[in-house]
């Protein structure tokens, strides 16, 4: 018997096809779900990452409260001012980030690098203390030292702790751990000249090694004023400390000298030689009233001579209160 116009020999079938499609969609999605909550899905979670004592949720939190998307993008999601910082730790690595993030207004050079490979947790996290290997362990550090060494950005300084600063880099860490499927697209220029052109015009791609510091002008070798100078330059100082009273990441240099400066404990002590060399090589032996501790590195002998710090606060000397 066929089914004819009106009928109702053929509804049983169709109203039992149907059940069975729903039945089987039914079991699709709850099988999706339940595999949704599986952890063996081979995605990296957050509460799996540290970098040293310091958990990657607490970092997300930090790039939250800095509103850190309203400039730059994860994972594609965010704006566009700043680059996207998916892959950001795998690219420059985490001494690069320390020395970065305090003082982001300008980019850091090969001395500030060195410095953040001091500590006992960057040398743990990336399994060297030598600026040779964390480069080319990181060559992407490498490039923006000597491409960018110096230079100013239009990031701010920002004003992060020792204890938000290692936060955000166990979170960085983390989104470069994370399988995104191919996100962040790479740029290719295989093939193309050793010139690219750049935004704001033509750059020359860097080495994969830094550049050498810039040699010491035959002046700064006899005057220590000229030396400190050089040093301070080539260092990288004036990234967190400005030569006028300027408040930047660090407190100014203008005037300093024979100054009293305010403790965060209360106490006044005069800024003479002996506390101008202990800020330099214990910086945090004494921190100065309203600036957080744990930010800047300590200039050891393997960073600074004795004499490349005595270079330096005797130019510290010249520079006056504006």
């Amino acid at each position: 018997m066929s089914c004819g116009i009106g009928g109702s020999s053929c509804e049983t079938p169709r109203r039992r096809g149907a059940f069975v499609v729903l039945a089987i969609l039914t079991l699709i999605f709850v099988a999706l779900s339940i595999f949704s909550f599986l952890k063996s899905r081979g995605q990296v979670t957050p509460d799996t990452v540290s970098f040293g004592a310091y958990k990657a949720d607490d970092g997300k939190r930090v790039f939250q409260a800095y509103n850190c998307m309203g400039c730059h993008t994860m994972v594609g999601n965010g704006a566009y001012l700043g680059p996207d910082l998916t892959k950001e730790y795998k690219r420059v690595g985490p001494a690069w980030l320390a020395a970065f993030l305090p003082s982001a207004g300008s980019w850091p050079m090969d001395a500030a690098v060195r410095a953040q490979l001091l500590d006992p947790i960057q040398q743990a996290d990336t399994g060297t203390d030598s600026i040779e290997a964390y480069l080319k362990k990181f060559p992407g550090a490498a490039v923006r030292i000597e491409r960018r060494g110096g230079g100013t950005t239009m990031m701010p300084n920002l004003p992060l702790s020792k204890d938000e600063i290692g936060k955000l880099i166990a979170y960085l860490k983390y989104t470069s751990a994370m399988n995104t499927e191919g996100w962040p697209p790479k740029v290719e220029v295989a093939g193309l000249d050793h010139r690219l052109q750049l935004a704001h015009g033509t750059e020359t791609t860097a080495r994969s090694a830094p550049a050498a510091a810039s040699p010491m002008p035959a002046k700064a070798a006899l005057d220590p004023v000229a030396r400190g100078a050089q040093l301070v330059k080539d260092n990288g100082c004036v990234a967190c400390h400005a030569t006028d009273e300027k408040r930047l990441v660090g407190p100014g240099w203008g005037g300093l000298y024979n100054s009293k400066v305010s403790l965060a404990d209360g106490s006044t002590v005069t800024a003479d030689d002996a506390y101008l060399r202990e800020s330099i090589r214990q910086p945090n032996a004494k921190i100065v009233a309203g600036y957080p501790a744990g930010v800047m590195p300590a200039f050891n002998n393997k960073l600074l001579t004795d004499d490349d710090v005595s270079a330096i606060v005797a130019y510290i000397h010249t520079l006056e209160k504006q």
